[in-house]
């Protein structure tokens, strides 16, 4: 029997992460790979972790193993929505969630809200893993470029007034995953006109807002939404662990019921353990002062690959200028394709993400890559900049 004949309609077109894939080909020794959007591993409080994991197991460890509410350990569940109501985003008329990973939130939101056939924008390029979701809820998808000041609102509107299916945007607008740039204030402000005027919902993925070592600050879309139109993602995965697995997302309540179902459906509830000590760490240490260590040393890994990429690649080579997050985006000259680049840099021992990826349509050919600066150590970087660059000599040339 051929068994891909019986595959549901939602999942016979889905590819595996290309991201994912590309760890595959990282098994050959000395490989420098910029191809991740992990946090550096050195900078996991693993130490305290150790002893929090202990404790709770020692004197708590009935209810650390046995079944959890779906909508989350209570104590850090309070713990998210004070601090989401310090920073104006948790609202009255909201209800909050803990999720096994922002991803899930996303994947529960988009289940709640999309029917076959339903209109999503997002930026191009967007999320992989935000994208396959959308795929697998059979949206249609629309990519609407992304400026130096985030998502290009004119192209939008054009986009809205022409496709009547549209109930869905989706953005990073801090530190966007894969560009790093960052929406204005006053395209975000541009954005919720749009939502109320033409009655879409938006998802606000966040977890790398807290992540900014430069530049000011700006109110998250969610912060300045009075309609309860905005749905916000958040995680733990890049200011604590992604191993623990953990995220939030905070909406309207009625929203928030139906995701709940859904959550009940996917996985009964996020991991008890996980939660716990994620808790005990938030409280009985400064989660501020962590991250503070985090947006130096990511600063600093920033603005060394920047720094090398302006020594080293080609001046038709251009590069983002991120305030924060985990990535920066290249562009190489129009007609040459970052996949055959790919290959030639894995050659040398360069490992990076093409853009393709993180386009809707992923079989075309991109002059894009994504890299990653937060994994790699400042030596690598240095000595994997270097190798690229000469490996961009030898296809664009200067």
């Amino acid at each position: 029997m051929n068994i891909t004949t019986k595959f549901s309609d939602k999942v016979k077109h889905l590819e595996a992460s290309a991201i994912r894939e590309i760890f595959k080909l990282l098994a050959k020794p000395g490989i420098i790979s910029f191809a991740g959007g992990a946090p550096d591993p050195n900078l996991f409080p693993t130490e305290e972790l150790a002893e929090i994991s202990a404790d709770i197991l020692r004197k708590q460890g009935k209810t650390a193993l046995q079944y959890g509410v779906t909508e989350g350990y209570d104590p850090l569940r309070t713990w998210v929505k004070e601090r989401l109501k310090k920073q104006g985003i948790f609202k009255d008329a909201d209800e909050a969630i803990i999720v096994s990973g922002g991803q899930q939130g996303i994947d529960l939101a988009s289940k709640s809200l999309l029917n076959p056939g339903d209109g999503l924008v997002c930026e191009e390029p967007s999320f992989i893993g935000g994208l396959n979701s959308f795929r697998s809820n059979n949206a249609e998808i629309y990519g609407v470029p992304v400026a130096e000041d985030g998502m290009d609102m004119e192209k939008l509107e054009a986009l809205l007034k022409e496709h009547q299916n549209i109930k869905v945007l989706y953005t990073i607008a801090t530190f966007q995953n894969p560009s790093g740039i960052t929406m204005s204030l006053e395209k975000r402000k541009k954005l919720l006109t749009l939502a109320s005027t033409y009655d879409f919902i938006i998802f606000e993925d966040n977890p790398y807002g807290e992540l900014r070592f430069m530049g000011e600050d700006v109110p998250t879309i969610k912060s300045l939404d009075t309609e309860g139109r905005v749905v916000y993602f958040g995680s733990f995965s890049k200011i604590l662990s992604p191993g623990l697995r953990l995220g939030f997302t905070a909406c309207d309540k009625q929203l928030m019921e139906r995701m709940i179902i859904c959550k009940q459906v996917e996985d009964v509830h996020t991991n008890v353990l996980s939660q716990m000590i994620a808790y005990e760490f938030v409280t009985r240490y400064s989660i501020d002062a962590h991250i503070q260590k985090l947006r130096e040393v990511y600063g600093r890994k920033c603005q060394l690959m920047m720094a090398c990429m302006d020594k080293y690649f080609p001046s038709s080579v251009k590069h983002t200028h991120p305030e924060g997050g985990l990535f920066l985006f290249c562009t190489m000259p129009d007609g040459i394709d970052s996949k055959e680049v790919m290959q030639k840099a894995l050659d040398k021992g360069v490992a990076f993400v093409p853009g393709a990826t993180t386009m809707i349509d992923d079989k075309q050919s991109y002059p894009t890559f994504r890299m990653n600066y937060s994994t790699a150590t400042e030596e690598e970087i240095e000595k994997g900049i270097q190798l690229l660059g000469e490996v961009l000599y030898e296809v664009v040339g200067e």
